[in-house]
C-alpha cells in the first residue's frame, strides 16, 4: 500500500467531527491528520500539517468556513470538502465555497438526493478518495481571489479535434458533476446576450441548491438562465437547469423543443442524469445538437454519448488539465466519443462562435 490519504476535519461540532471521524476510520487508506474547531485553527494547520484534503463546516465561529477556504487556497492551497445546509442560505453559502476554491461539498446529512440511496458513510469515503486522486489546479477559475493576485503561467493548451464550423446544432445540452458548478458558469459567462441556441444543463446538486444556483448563473452571466419548469420551451440565448433531484428530459414540441421534468425512478442513481438528458436529446435532435461533458466523478454521460454518437450530434468533453476530477470527460473520451477534447478556459469563447 502507498502512502495515505491525509485527512483534515474541520468543524465547530465535537459531535460531527467524531461522526466524520468514525467515518473515515475503517479505511486502510486513509489517516485523519488533525481535527480544528473554527476557521481561524484550520488554516494554521493545513499550513502546518499539509494535508491532501480537508473536510470545512461553513458555519464555525472566530473565522467562518468560506473566509477558511479563500485564505486557504491564497496561502496553502489543499483540495476541500465543504459540508453544507440543505436550505436556501446553506445553498448560498456553499456556492460561495465553491467559488472561492473549495473542490466539492457534501450535505451535512451526507444522504442528498443526487447521489441516491448510498450510505453516507460510502459517500463520504468516496467523494474523500476521488478528491485525493483529483488534480489541484491552481489555475481554476473559482478561485477569484487567487487569481486576481496572482499572474497566469503557460499558455492554454489548444483545443483538439474537429472545428467548430463544422457543428451543427439546434441546441447545447451541457452535463457536470464536481467541480461544475464553477466550470458551469465560466462556460456560459463567456456566451454573449444574444446566443443564437438554446441551453440545457445537468449538474449533480440537490434539489435546494438548484434554484440558488440558477439565480447565481443568470446574475454574472450575459444569457438567461432559470432553473427548468415542466413544458418550459427551449429559446435562443436561455440555459435551462435541470433541478435537483429531478429529472430532465427534452422532447420536440411545435416549432421547435421543450423540456420534462419528471421524478427519478427507482435505481436512478443520480438525479438529474447527464445520461438521461444526453438520451433525450439524441431522440429529439438528433444529429442537430451539440453536448457538452465537463468534470466529474464517475461515468455518467456515458451511455447518452455513445446514443448522441449513433444519431450523428456533435459531443466536445473538457480536457484533464483543467478538470477538477476528470472522470466524466474521460469516460467519453476513452471511449473515443469526444469530437473534441478542449481546455475550459477555450470552452466558453468557442461555443461563443457557433451560429
Amino acid at each position: 500500500m502507498g502512502a495515505k490519504l491525509r485527512v483534515l476535519i474541520v468543524d465547530d461540532s465535537a459531535f460531527f467531527r467524531n461522526r466524520v471521524m468514525a467515518a473515515l476510520a475503517p479505511a486502510q487508506d486513509i489517516e485523519v491528520v488533525g481535527t480544528a474547531g473554527n476557521g481561524q485553527e484550520a488554516i494554521a494547520l493545513a499550513k502546518n500539517l499539509k494535508p491532501d484534503v480537508i473536510t470545512m463546516d461553513v458555519e464555525m465561529p472566530v473565522v467562518d468556513g468560506i473566509t477558511a477556504v479563500r485564505r486557504i487556497m491564497t496561502e496553502s492551497p489543499t483540495r476541500i470538502l465543504m459540508f453544507s445546509a440543505l436550505t436556501r442560505e446553506g445553498a448560498r453559502e456553499t456556492l460561495e465555497a465553491l467559488d472561492a476554491g473549495a473542490m466539492d461539498f457534501l450535505p451535512k446529512d451526507m444522504g442528498h438526493p443526487s447521489a441516491g440511496n448510498v450510505p453516507a458513510e460510502k459517500q463520504l469515503l468516496e467523494r474523500v478518495r476521488d478528491l485525493g486522486k483529483s488534480r489541484l489546479s491552481l489555475s481554476r477559475s473559482g478561485m477569484a481571489d487567487y487569481l486576481r493576485t496572482t499572474p497566469r503561467s503557460g499558455a492554454v493548451a489548444p483545443a483538439t479535434g474537429a472545428s467548430v464550423s463544422s457543428v451543427r446544432a439546434d441546441l447545447v445540452a451541457i452535463g457536470a458533476s464536481t467541480g461544475g458548478p464553477v466550470a458551469l458558469r465560466q462556460v456560459l459567462s463567456a456566451l454573449p446576450r444574444n446566443f443564437p441556441l438554446p441551453l440545457v444543463a445537468a449538474v449533480h446538486m440537490p434539489g435546494s441548491f438548484t434554484t440558488a444556483y440558477a439565480e447565481r448563473l443568470n446574475a454574472s452571466c450575459a444569457i438567461s438562465i432559470r432553473e427548468a419548469v415542466d413544458r418550459d420551451r427551449l429559446t435562443p440565448g436561455q440555459a435551462l437547469l435541470a433541478p435537483g433531484g429531478k429529472q430532465l428530459r427534452v422532447e420536440r414540441a411545435a416549432g421547435g423543443y421543450q423540456v420534462r421534468i419528471t421524478d427519478p425512478l427507482p435505481g436512478q442513481i443520480y438525479h438529474p442524469s447527464v445520461d438521461l438528458m444526453f438520451e433525450s436529446v439524441a431522440e429529439s435532435a438528433q444529429a442537430r445538437a451539440l453536448c457538452v461533458v465537463l468534470t466529474g466523478m464517475g461515468s455518467d454521460g456515458l451511455q447518452g454519448a455513445k446514443q448522441l454518437k449513433r444519431a450523428g450530434a456533435s459531443l466536445w468533453s473538457q480536457d484533464e488539465k483543467s478538470c477538477v476530477v476528470y472522470g466524466m470527460p474521460q469516460a467519453v473520451e476513452k471511449a473515443g466519443l469526444s469530437d473534441r477534447v478542449i481546455n475550459l478556459d477555450e470552452m466558453g469563447p468557442l461555443m461563443a462562435k457557433l451560429k
